[in-house]
């Protein structure tokens, strides 16, 4: 049966953007929202919302059961979970699969198999990708036990982890203890699992991604990296593609080993292969994968063409993969800065509240992402992130030129942006040469 109703169960910025491609198809929509949402842009132009629960995400976007019962009480055919919330949730895939819910991503067991962060390395082994030297730790005296093979800074992760939650660096072996136990309380915490592991630590380090899209027979293609090394505690804040100032030989490589890690899992839907580069050996390591759409898929958008929302629904429709490798082209350069309700000035604290002025700019190669107009409120319970600012350029030199003039066009007002210290990244020469590593925010 082909996917006719979309039922949104996510919010924000994503929602809306999930909107847009659904009504360009043809599809009609429905919006799970949270009291908090009722009046949000992403409710106004969906065909039908849902409440799902009170402001809290614990009680409305992440209720498992609420949201299945919701998506089937409106007749959908199918759930798109966007990003964050339950996106990466096999539990969530599984429940819609039993109740004949198409779910727009991967299978539940591919969720699992990289959800697990000492799974993934597994995976990616087998598939001779590259890892981070590192141990799997039990307890803390195998930490210090581990800790004293791997040397000094090193990372404790958690396994179930992401975003920089549950992720301590360790400078002094004479930490580990402390290390392990902050790490694996904070992941409980947040995931419900305690478990940790140790990482070698790259002091001279790029994130590098890759957008790859699975047709889940085992047909894997990419679609060009991101360079996601500007961010503060591992989240990120400006994205771009292509990444420069590495080898050719470096990216090939990369490139083949995040479509040999995808085409192992038998991939369905789109996805993200990340990797740490390590600059100073010229060399790459598996970090992750995402088993989702990422907030960074602008870019590879614009430098492609290709809408990466509907070729997921295309592919959850069972139409398989709708371009070959050598259709993809890249074209261009794109950067992407997130415009966050955040002080700078009060180390990036949240700054919730009525955004009285919106105005983004417009143009040509300029794209916004965002559920923020004047009167907009960003409320105090969900990430910080208000939208996207998106450029596209004919080379680096022309997007940046282009990002200035739209950075300066963009004014919020009513709650403190970031918007200010992108201004300064760009006037950065580090980061205007181009290839910073991930410490580059610590040091402007």
């Amino acid at each position: 049966m082909a996917i006719r109703k979309v039922f949104i169960a996510n919010r924000g910025e994503i929602a809306v953007r999930i909107i847009r491609t659904c009504k360009a198809l043809g599809l009609e929509t429905v919006l799970a929202v949270s009291a908090a949402d009722r009046d949000s842009l992403g409710a106004r132009r969906a065909d039908r919302t849902v409440c799902v629960g009170p402001p809290r995400s614990t009680d409305s976007y992440l209720k498992i059961e609420t949201i299945v019962h919701a998506a089937l009480a409106t007749g959908a055919d199918a759930v798109h979970p966007g990003y964050g919330f339950l996106s990466e949730r096999a539990p969530f895939a599984r429940l819609c699969e039993e109740h004949g819910l198409v779910f727009i991503g991967p299978t539940p067991a591919q969720i699992e198999a990289v959800g697990d962060k000492l799974r993934a390395r597994h995976e990616a082994i087998a598939a001779d990708v590259p890892v981070v030297p590192g141990a799997e730790v039990n307890s803390v005296q195998e930490a210090v036990e581990a800790a004293a093979r791997i040397g000094t800074p090193l990372l404790v992760k958690a396994v179930g982890g992401g975003g920089g939650r549950g992720m301590k660096r360790v400078d002094v072996l004479g930490d580990v203890p402390h290390a392990v136990e902050l790490a694996s309380a904070e992941a409980a915490a947040a995931f419900g699992d305690p478990r940790v592991y140790l990482e070698r630590y790259v002091s001279s380090g790029r994130h590098v991604e890759l957008q790859v899209l699975g047709d889940g027979h085992g047909e894997v293609i990419h679609l060009g990296e991101r360079d996601c090394s500007v961010q503060r505690r591992y989240q990120k804040l400006i994205e771009e593609t292509p990444a420069v100032g590495l080898s050719q030989r470096l990216l090939d490589d990369l490139r083949e080993a995040g479509v040999r890690f995808a085409k192992r899992l038998k991939y369905r839907g789109a996805g993200t292969v990340e990797f740490l580069v390590d600059c100073e050996r010229d060399c790459f390591y598996f970090l992750e994968m995402n088993s989702r759409i990422q907030v960074e898929h602008p870019v590879t958008e614009m430098v492609t063409g290709f809408d990466l929302v509907a070729e997921q629904i295309a592919i959850a429709n069972g139409e398989g993969l709708r371009m070959r490798q050598s259709d993809v082209a890249l074209l261009g350069h794109a950067i992407e800065c997130r415009i966050n309700a955040e002080d700078p000035a009060q180390d990036f604290r949240p700054s919730p509240g009525l955004v009285s002025v919106a105005e983004w700019p417009t143009g040509e190669g300029v794209r916004v992402d965002t559920y923020i107009q004047g009167g907009s409120r960003v409320p105090p319970f969900y990430d910080s992130l208000m939208g996207k600012l998106i450029v596209h350029g004919s080379d680096r030199h022309a997007a940046l030129a282009r990002l200035e003039q739209a950075l300066a066009a963009t004014r919020i007002d009513g709650v403190a942006t970031n918007i200010d210290f992108h201004r300064k990244v760009l006037g950065n020469a580090e980061f205007r040469m181009g290839g910073v590593d991930t410490g580059f925010v610590t040091r402007i």
